[in-house]
């Protein structure tokens, strides 16, 4: 599938095992980790993205990094499936306005769990037309990555979870 993330793969052995979920496709929310949603833009569109101000994004896949270490763990990715879903309007990150535009899908996202590797994996990947986006807490030049090839994207993001887990 072109510019979605599998549902429920996994490869490589148990200890450098990255799995694929669809939103219907979801574990539990409890734990906490590293995420990367795959996020596909079905046309082109201009966004005012927060203090980072207006953006023209061309269509194809992106994929952002993000963490979610709070009390409700992962719950935080169920968020943002429901932005993207319309059932929430309220806008915090700059991810918010991304996944609230009528183009964007959350196709699925990529987690590793009871890891600190967000910046690891963000900086493995492409870089995206907003730089600055979803850094601002840290030195990442972005936490978008962005390419036309959706099926490159998935497994350039399955490579970096895996390498950003194992130390690389």
């Amino acid at each position: 599938m072109a510019g979605r993330c599998s549902s429920s793969a996994s490869t490589g052995s148990p200890a450098d095992t990255v799995s694929y979920y669809t939103p219907s496709a979801q574990p539990s929310a409890v734990t906490g980790g590293t995420y990367t949603l795959c996020i596909d833009l079905r046309w082109p569109v201009t966004i005012e993205i927060g203090a980072l101000g207006e953006h023209r994004l061309p269509a194809g896949t992106y994929a952002y990094t993000g963490s979610a270490f709070g009390t409700g763990g992962f719950s935080r990715v169920d968020r943002h499936y429901d932005l993207a879903a319309g059932k929430n309007e309220t806008r915090h990150w700059h991810i918010d306005y991304l996944l609230g535009h009528d183009a964007a899908t959350v196709a699925g996202d990529v987690r590793t769990p009871e890891a600190d590797v967000e910046c690891a994996v963000a900086d493995q990947l492409p870089p995206s037309p907003v730089p600055g986006f979803g850094a601002s807490d840290c030195d990442c030049s972005t936490h978008l990555a962005y390419d036309e090839d959706g099926d490159r994207l998935r497994e350039a993001v399955a490579s970096a979870h895996r390498r950003a887990k194992a130390g690389e």
